[in-house]
């Protein structure tokens, strides 16, 4: 059994319950706990008697709330995985920061990509967002439950030469769920663009950069292939925003997994278009 636990978030939300049975279902297959956290945002605290008076009642209404929240997602986990081991804590401080730094040491973190309400889910947007380009573990963000089981974990890959953290997630996925795993590279050009003839016609060396690129990734993927041999590997190198062909990877994946050296998600990024519009959870992996 693994020692580190798999965390997970919750705001009482469907779509945050959503994210405990996933991570209930990934603690099973791991043999790992699992450890349900709530992070209520108190208000800061308010000066005189009257203020206090009042800010002493909504901070018990929130911390009830959250107290149901933690049960539901508890039960919600129990029924899950049955026998599983379960532990359940509030956070104090920040939210955005207090459920980054809950899975500091956790096998990963995961969360559900809005929460109760129009505000409380651009709230809780927010906070899945921060986490999955800040946390030191590996984030799994759930944006929709898979209708069926597909057998198959998408990566994608940007830089060949730092892919050894998500590549060992990806590869441990696909192991667990006895699942074949596909890997993608997009590079996104302004020859890409064009169409594929007509980008060839106008770049003639446009069509060796994509071999030299294909032949990398196939002997990276080799590599890995001899440490999990039980695993059934495929590759594409595509032209077109990376954003576009990872959202398309999620539509047919039970998960896709994409790695992150720094902080970024802003409008154009990778990892904002994925997470913006995933048709499954996708898990964000830091990378040296």
């Amino acid at each position: 059994m693994a020692d580190k636990p798999i965390v997970a978030a919750t705001d009482g939300s469907e779509e945050s319950l959503r994210a405990v049975d996933w991570a209930a279902r990934e603690a099973v297959l791991r043999g790992a706990p699992l450890r349900i956290v709530s992070a209520p945002g108190l208000l800061p605290r308010m000066m005189g008697d009257d203020e206090k008076e009042q800010y002493d009642l909504v901070t018990d209404v929130i911390r009830k709330n959250s107290d149901r929240a933690l049960q539901a997602a508890s039960e919600r986990a129990a029924k899950a995985a049955p026998g599983l081991l379960i532990d359940a804590d509030h956070l104090s401080g920040a939210p955005a920061d207090a459920v980054t730094q809950s899975g500091s040491g956790a096998l990963m973190l995961v969360v559900g990509s809005r929460g109760i309400g129009a505000f409380t889910a651009l709230i809780l947007g927010s906070v899945s967002r921060y986490a999955a380009t800040h946390a030191s573990c590996p984030v799994v963000i759930v944006r929709e439950a898979p209708e069926a089981v597909r057998r198959q974990v998408g990566i994608g890959i940007g830089d060949l030469e730092h892919a050894e953290a998500p590549l060992t997630l990806a590869f441990e996925e696909a192991a667990l769920r006895k699942a074949s795993l596909i890997a993608v590279h997009a590079w996104h050009s302004p020859e890409s663009d064009i169409s594929r003839a007509g980008a060839a016609l106008a770049t003639p060396g446009l069509h060796d950069v994509e071999q030299k690129t294909t032949a990398k990734l196939e002997q990276v993927l080799n590599d890995w292939q001899a440490r999990y041999p039980d695993v059934a590997v495929h590759h594409d190198v595509v032209r077109g925003h990376p954003g576009r062909a990872l959202i398309g990877l999620s539509a047919r994946s039970d998960l896709v997994v994409i790695g992150r050296q720094a902080p970024h998600h802003g409008p154009g990024s990778v990892i904002n278009a994925l997470l913006s519009h995933a048709h499954g959870p996708v898990v964000t992996v830091p990378t040296a």
